[in-house]
This record gives structure tokens, sequence and C-alpha cells, in this order.
């Protein structure tokens, strides 16, 4: 009898066509047999819960019990057969056979597990009970069916020791059988062994501990490596006696056996090390911590159904809250960090996970990786002071700490490793010789000849063999092929089945496994079934047949059904939804057949994850992703802000960015596009002011004109724009209310185009500098910056609380601060000129001078001048409050030398130094005309700090020439400076020298 797969319809062996519908019918599936591994499962607890329970939310119970189980199963490839009231029986084996099925079926049960735990802690706080489950685990003989036929999928006594072991299960235990607990090298404890219905023997038993984290053992034995894997035990043992990370990389040509090494060397370790393997994609530019992402969810344990609240939650119990939150950003789970943050908090979040055993990380495929991880990985490996080996996979074009070059295999050692093949000794010869000793290519060319043994002519290279071995498969199951490797090496069965059209294709996927084309492997997304191509020549070969026309077609469709499966998780494959989109445009513009429609949403998704990567301060992965969105939009459209987001990529190279914003500038003049060609030109002269090429009177009148304009659109990005350039310059001018105010303009749109709530534009700096009292200054800073201000933020607020003598505060505050910026890899002498500040105004000008020599050394070495001159300056004035006149000449020498002009602070204060410097001389005149030139000059400002330095500067001077009168003047307005700021700090150090002079006058 033969089922119809359209209609159901039982029809008569033999018959060719459905009777009832018609429909071709396919041949019955021929039973196999097979070595499989069963597992049994059944919930306790369920009956009783029953009885209390309304049969609706019974039933909604349940139904959540078997969503979970199913995803557990599948997500580790084993294939649920059926549901038989409470009890699942899941097979690993059947259809697809895996080298590691034990394995896998052991992690599958402890997954199981620990859902229902997390499952029973909302019944427990809704119904006031719990489940647990009794699992048995049992490997052996079975006969496998069609499960299309409605035959039974699978049988044997395997099944009925599984479904004993299940039963002698206590609650909550995990049972195994004998060979399962061998050949899955687990954790176990052998108990009594058990009787069981029609078994002669009692049946041994095994209680399952723990899983090996170990990968999966190879289908063949490894030959003429074993000291290459002395060499990888080698480098473990160096990290474990040196406590510190290695990073190592195994290099070899493709197909030569890199990550069956590192397989095996995984499987040998056992429990000795935690092991955690992520891998880079082939997609190009953008997903840059894709293996980051998929090593920190494997470490947390986080599965793809967990909301990110859920997912950070997981990450807080293995390291700090401020770590998994800096994490968090760069797996896709939300939150806001910087670049800077990256390699401290993945430091952490490791040297956490390497505390109780040794870590192994495998990074596969690091050819493919951006520059930016591997100095990311290398950033990362240098903060751990835990036992950790980082070990990548690489061909050898990519020259990343080579530890371990693997070469081709001996002809005797491809011959021993083909000893178990059905070939005939003659063929087995011929692969021998012409595998070059490539274990790929022989294993291939060995499934080649299996495959066609009447093979004439035998592909002369690896590629043309995988090409002819694909051509060997039917149409469907080439199609099948085709449509897998357009997702990629992984590749899902959902994805496939869109692109087929052919509904079901899970027997084609299997034909594929049968032939050793494709893998299960764990699956991004619940309920869906993955796949992995054997090897990524594979994928290659089978994507290279594909016309371009039906590439376009594919990678549309694919891109859409991402998207639709990725729901709340699209932030995380934001780049590879573009990708495929991106492909699709490029393959339509090839053949002239451009969709605009097609170009637009490609580009949007590519500048989504440009625009994210450019506000972790990632520039050169927001470069290369923007740059790519540009050239989806560009020719239908201008994209002001696109161009403009490429611009500020280019940070490190102000004039890339100048020049992009100015050619964006004349095209949207051309366009008709006025308030974009002013935004765009507004955008270069800041650029050029920041550089020293633009006055502040140019840029003053392109924000007059774009204001207006932007306010009118209800551009918020473009205000952001416009007010980071008044920012530039009020910042110049000495303006700090007026920056001040800017800066919370800025944070305010900014913050309404969705960017980071850490972008303050410099508004710590503006409060402290600026004529708002101390006391709201500091209330200003913390209902605007919020929870998590960056660390050099928080080094103006350790200032404002200095200012209010409350140097309890300020000290911890900015220690804590500059060891944020220290964890982040900022170098820590850039927290000196605020802590300078502090010690001034805490009276220790010795410790002020020491800061600033330390900081000026550092900008020395890095031919920083601008900041160079400031620091100078600023370091002759705490000189001269030492009596070090002759060392801070120099200084203030430098200042006038190389100061901007249209800087007033710098202007000023060179001034007040020089000035001092001719007092300690007896050079009154020059001395005192050079101060109150000061005093001109910061009059000009509303810096109230900054004026009340150059009147006590003044005071000093008229002081040395004997004018006490006018000297206690001077510090009157001094002091009423300070305390309109409310610099409690400063009135306490000006007010006994101002009592002083009075008294001598008297």
């Amino acid at each position: 009898m033969t089922i119809c797969a359209s209609c159901a319809h039982e029809n008569a062996d033999g018959a060719k066509f459905c009777q009832e519908c018609g429909s071709e019918l396919s041949a019955p599936a021929q039973e196999r047999r097979k070595l499989a591994t069963l597992l049994f499962c059944d919930v306790s607890g369920s009956t009783a819960m029953g009885e209390r329970l309304d049969s609706e939310a019974v039933r909604e119970l349940m139904f959540r019990y078997f969503h979970q189980m199913r995803s557990a199963i599948e997500g580790h490839g084993g294939t649920v057969e059926k549901f038989v009231g409470d009890a699942v029986l899941a097979v690993f084996g059947v259809p697809l056979v895996h080298e590691d099925d034990a394995l896998r079926a052991t992690r599958a049960a402890l997954e199981m597990r620990k859902r229902l735990e997390d499952l029973n802690e909302e019944l427990e706080r809704r119904f006031g009970a719990k489940l647990q489950l009794r699992i048995g685990i049992n490997t052996g003989e079975v006969v496998s069916g069609d499960a299309s036929s409605r035959e039974t999928f699978v049988t044997g006594d395997a099944v009925n020791v599984a479904a004993r072991l299940e039963q002698a299960a206590q609650p909550g235990e995990i049972l195994l059988g004998e060979l399962s607990a061998a050949l899955s090298r687990a954790e176990v404890e052998p108990l009594a062994p058990i009787a069981a219905k029609g078994k002669s023997e009692p049946v041994p038993v095994f209680r399952l501990l723990a899983a090996p984290p170990s990968a999966a053992r190879a289908e063949r034995p490894l030959v003429g490596r074993e000291r290459k894997l002395e060499q990888l035990q080698t480098l473990l043992e160096q990290a474990v006696s040196e406590s510190r990370c290695l990073l190592a990389s195994v290099v070899g040509e493709p197909g030569v056996g890199k990550t069956r090494l590192v397989s095996e060397f995984c499987s040998r370790l056992g429990s000795r090390a935690r092991i955690l393997v992520g891998r880079c994609l082939s997609y190009g530019e953008g997903i840059t911590y894709w293996p980051l992402a998929e090593i920190v969810r494997q470490a947390a344990s986080i599965r793809d159904e967990d909301s990110r609240e859920q997912a950070r939650a997981k990450l807080e119990q293995l390291c700090d809250a401020r770590a998994a939150r800096a994490v968090s950003a760069f797996v896709g789970l939300g939150a806001e960090a910087t670049l800077e943050e990256a390699p401290w908090a993945f430091a952490t979040l490791l040297s956490s996970l390497a505390q109780e055993q040794p870590l192994l990380l495998v990074v596969e495929d690091v050819h493919w990786a951006e520059e930016a991880l591997l100095e990311l990985l290398e950033d990362v490996a240098g903060r751990i002071r835990q036992p950790v080996l980082l070990l990548a996979t690489a061909r050898p074009e990519c020259d990343w700490h080579p530890e371990v070059r693997l070469q081709p295999l001996a002809e005797d050692e491809i011959a021993l490793m083909l000893a178990s093949s059905i070939l005939a000794t003659e063929q087995r010869a011929e692969v021998v010789r012409r595998s070059g000793g490539n274990p790929l290519f022989a294993e291939e060319l060995a499934a080649y000849l299996r495959e066609c043994p009447d093979a004439g002519e035998i592909p002369p290279t690896l590629s043309a063999l995988l090409s002819a071995r694909l051509d060997l498969l039917s149409e469907a199951e080439r199609a099948c092929a085709e449509h897998g490797a357009v997702e990629g090496e992984l590749f899902h069965r959902g994805a496939v089945e869109t692109l087929s059209h052919d509904g079901d294709v899970q027997p084609l996927l299997e034909r594929l496994g049968e032939r050793e084309l494709i893998r299960s492997a764990p699956a991004l997304f619940v309920d869906e079934a993955a796949f992995r191509f054997k090897h990524a020549l594979v994928r290659d070969a089978a994507y290279s047949g594909i016309s371009k026309r039906l590439r376009a077609e594919l990678h549309e469709r694919c891109a859409d059904w991402l998207a639709d499966k990725a729901g709340d998780r699209l932030e995380e494959l934001e780049e590879i939804v573009g990708y495929h989109l991106e492909q699709a445009c490029r393959y339509r513009r090839e053949l002239g057949l451009a969709s605009e429609e097609l170009a637009e949403r490609a580009g949007w998704h590519l500048a989504t994850a440009g625009r994210r990567a450019l506000w972790r301060l990632n520039y050169r992965v927001a470069a290369g992703l923007l740059e790519r969105a540009a050239e989806m939009t560009r020719p239908l459209r201008l994209d002001v802000h696109l161009e403009l987001d490429l611009a500020r990529s280019h940070a490190q190279s102000p004039a890339a960015a100048a020049a992009i914003a100015a050619a964006a500038s004349e095209r949207a003049r051309l366009a008709g596009d006025q308030t974009g060609a002013a935004l765009a030109q507004l955008f270069a002269v800041n650029v050029h002011l920041l550089e020293g090429g633009a006055r502040t009177d140019d840029l003053d009148r392109c924000v007059r004109v774009v204001i207006p304009m932007l306010e009118q659109a209800g551009d918020h990005a473009g205000l952001g724009d416009a007010f980071s350039a008044l920012v530039s310059i009020a910042n110049v001018r000495g303006q700090y209310e007026a920056w001040a105010r800017a800066a919370e303009q800025a944070i305010h749109h900014t913050r309404l185009t969705g960017r980071p709530a850490s972008v303050l534009f410099g508004l710590g700096i503006a409060l402290a500098q600026g004529p708002r009292r101390a006391d709201e200054a500091i209330l200003t800073f913390d209902a605007v910056a919020g929870e998590t201000p960056p660390p050099s933020s928080l080094l103006d607020r350790a200032v404002l609380a200095a200012m209010l003598a409350r140097f309890d505060e300020a000290w911890p505050l900015a220690r804590e601060a500059s060891a944020r910026l220290e964890e982040l890899g900022a170098d820590p002498v850039l927290s000196e000129a605020s802590l300078a500040q502090i010690a001034m105004l805490a009276g220790d000008h010795e410790a002020a001078a020491s800061r600033l020599r330390r900081l000026l050394g550092h900008l020395e070495q890095r031919y920083a001048r601008p900041s160079f001159t400031a620091v100078a300056v600023f370091l002759g004035r705490v000189l001269c409050e030492l009596g070090r006149f002759d060392e801070a000449e120099p200084l203030a020498q430098s200042g006038r030398d190389e100061g901007g002009e249209e800087d007033l602070q710098g202007q000023a204060l060179w001034r007040q130094v020089q000035a001092l410097v001719l007092a300690s001389r007896g050079e009154s005149e020059s001395a005192e005309t050079l101060a109150r030139e000061a005093i001109a000059i910061v009059e000009q400002t509303d810096g109230l700090n900054m004026a009340g330095d150059a009147y006590c500067d003044l005071a000093a001077v008229l002081t040395a020439a004997g004018r006490t009168d006018e000297g206690a003047g001077a510090l009157e307005q001094a002091l009423e400076r300070y305390e309109r700021k409310q610099n409690l700090a400063m009135v306490a150090q000006v007010r006994p020298r101002l009592e002083d002079l009075r008294a001598a006058l008297t």
C-alpha cells in the first residue's frame, strides 16, 4: 500500500498515480537498519495538576511544554517521532546520521531539563505546582522507515530499552544505556542494572551528570596529526601555567583538515576545559562581531526566544552589570556601548568564565574576519590574566598568529584514512595518488567513485570534483543544495522551503545528508532545523551553478525570510539582511534589471547597521557599511544624512570627511536641495574649523542659515549637526553658557534620531567652566547625562564637586572615571588634566604640576600640538604658583607662538603666565600690560573661573609692584567671580589672601 503525499489516500502497491487526486505517487521508502540514539521523556506531576486546573489552562500549559521540548531536541539535531500523552520519543541519527548522535542526545536532555526549570518558575508562581522530567537515552540498531508514509519511523529493541530506562528514572533524573554513555563521553555515574521486560540479562544503567562541552567526533579516525595535537596541547598548558591568554592559529589550505584537527583536540580535552566556538562569516564587511556573538550566546546559554532583558540578565550572572551591558551592544542585544568599551567588557566576561577551569575559544575561518575583529581579539587577549587559549583556523593568506601549520598528508596516511572505504583496491590506490595529500579531496573523490563507479575521466581539481559530485544529484536535490547555498554555509530548512516553493524539503535534505554533502547544525531560530555544508568549498560549488538572474531573485526572497524570521532580533541580523538585498541588487544591475525599490531596501538595512557601528565609534566598520549603503542609493537619489554619516565615519581623517561633505553639498545644490546643500556645507566648514582651517564667523553664518530650514523640515538629525556646530563656535569663543545650551539642544535632537544617550557634546566642560552656579550645573549634568554618562564626562562632574569643596565626593568620582577610562583602553594620562584641576582647587599645586608634566610628556610623544600647547600654558601657570618662574616662561612662549588666534582662553592664559614671570623680575610695567590684556580677553567670554584666575594673576602682578591697594581690588574682582560661580574651593583660597592685603593696608 502506498500513501499519497498530496491527499493521504491509500493506494494499492504498484500504482503510479493516486486513485483519489491523480497525483504521481513516489515509490515507498526502503526500510533501513541504522545505529541511532533514542530519547524517551515523560513528565510527572501533570495528572495532579490537571485535577486542580481548568482544562484550557492545562491545554495551554502542555502546549508550551511540548513546544519547549521539541525546540530543545531539534536544536541539537534530533527528530521528534511522536508525542504520546505526556511522553516524547525523539531519535538522533534518523534520518540524518551524525558522528556524535549520542552526545547530541545527552545535551538535548540536559537542555530539556533546564527549559522545564525555567517553565516551572512561572508554573509555581501561577499555579503553585511544578513538573518534573524522567528521561531515558539508549543507543542501538533500529529499523527506520519513511515518516511521510505513516509507517513507524523507528522500531527495534533499542526503542524499548530507552522506554524502560525512562520508567526506571526518578523525577528529574536522566538515565543512559551502556553504549550511549560510552559514545557520548558524558560524565556519568554507574547505577545498579535494571531488569527489563523481554531482556534475559539486567540492563546496565548510568545516571547522566554532565555532557562534555567538546566538539563532535569525526566519522573517520584522525591520521597523521598526532604531533599537531601535541602542539595544541602544549599551547593550552602554556596558557594555564602562565595564567594568560595565548593567541594561535591552525593554518592550512582548504580541505587539509584544520577544522577536523581542532575538533579532535576539543574531543580529547573533554571536561578539562570549557570550550566555546564562533565562526566568521564570508559575507564581507559588517558582520564584524558575529563569532563573538556566537561565543557569548553559548557562554550565557542565551536562546533565540529569550528577550533582550532575559539575555542581559543571563550575562549579568557571568560578569558585572557594566561589562554585561557593553557586551550586549556588540552581540545584538541592544544597550549602548562604544568601541572603547569592547576590549575591557569582553576581557571581563572571558576572565570570569576562565576562573573555574581553562577556557578554549575557537574562532573558525579568520581569513574572512574583518580587521576590526582581529584587533579587538588581540586587545582582549592582552587584558586577560586567566588561562585562555584563543585558537583560530585560517587559510595561508591570513598570517594571524600562526602556530600550527598543516601540510598535506603522506600517501600512506591517506591510505590509512580510506582503509574502511568500500572502494576496490585499484580505486583506492587511484584516490590516494590523485588526492595530493588533501583529506577533503580524498574523501570527496572516494564518494564520487562510490556514486559513479563507471566514471571515465576523474575531475582534476577539488573544485571540479565537487561540481561533478553535485552533477550526480537529481534536479530536485541539486536545487535544494543551491537554495541552501544562497543563505550561506549555514542554512535553515525554512529558508530552503521559502526559496524552493516545493513545500516539505526534508526528504531532499536527508538525501544530501546521506551523500555527506551537508550536516545538521545548531539553528539560529527556534522551531527551525539548520544545516551546514560539509565544507565552504561545497557551498561555493553549489552556489556557482546558479544563474545571476536566479541569484538575484533568491537573495531577495532569502532576505525577506530572514527579516521575517528575525523579528525582535533584526538588529543582530541587520547586516546579513542587507547583504542579501545588496547581492540581489548588484546582480539585477549587472543584468540591466535595476530595481529602485530593491536598492532602497538594501541601502536602508546597510545604513542602519552602519549607523549602529558609528554610534559605537567603530569607524572602520561604519565606513564600509555606509559606503555600501551609499552605493545602493546614489544612482537613485541624494541622501545628505547618509553622506554626512559616511563623512563622520572618517573621523580619523578630517580631510576625507570634509571632502565627502563638500561633494554631497555640491550634489545637493545641483539637485535643488537648498537645505541639504547648506547642511553638508555646514559640516565641511565645521571640520575645517576643528582643524584650524576656518574661522568661527564662517561657521556661524552657515549655522544661522540652516537652522530655520531644518526646523521647518522637522529634521532632528540635521538639527543635531547644527547645534553641534554651535558647540564648536562657543568652545573657540569661550562662550560657555551658549556651549551648554547648544549641547543640550544637540543632545535632545540627536536622541530623537535614536542615537545613544551617551553623546554629550562636551556638556560637562561647558557647565564646569561657564557662568552657571556649580550646584545648578551638577543638577543639569545629572538630568541630561542619565545613569551611565561616559567616563570623560564624569571627570567634569568631579571638577564641579571639587568647586563646591566636596572633595570627599570629587576624588573618588575622578578616580573611578579614570579607572574606567583605563579599563576601556584609554591611556590613563588623559585623565590627568581633570585630576590636576581638582588638585589645584584643593590647593595642592605640587600634585597638579606633577600630573600636568606627565600629561605633557604623553602629548609630546604623540605630536598632538594643539593639546600640547594648551596643557603647557596651564602647567606654566601652576609653576608660577610654586614660584618656579624660569620653568614657566618657555611654556608661556609656546602658547604665544603656537596658540590659535581665536582661542580666547589660550590667548589670555599665556599672557597671564608671562605677566607673572615678568613681575618676578621686577618688570612691572610690561607685566601689568599683559595681565590687563588677559583681563580684556577673558571679559569677552562668560567663563567665571577664567575671569577669577585672570584677576588673581593681575593682583599678584600689582602686589609685586608694591601697589597693594590695587592688588586688593583685583582680588575682590576675582572673589566676586568665584562666588558667582559658587566655586567655594577658590573662595576659600582667595579670601585669606584678600584679608592679608587689607590687613597690610591698615
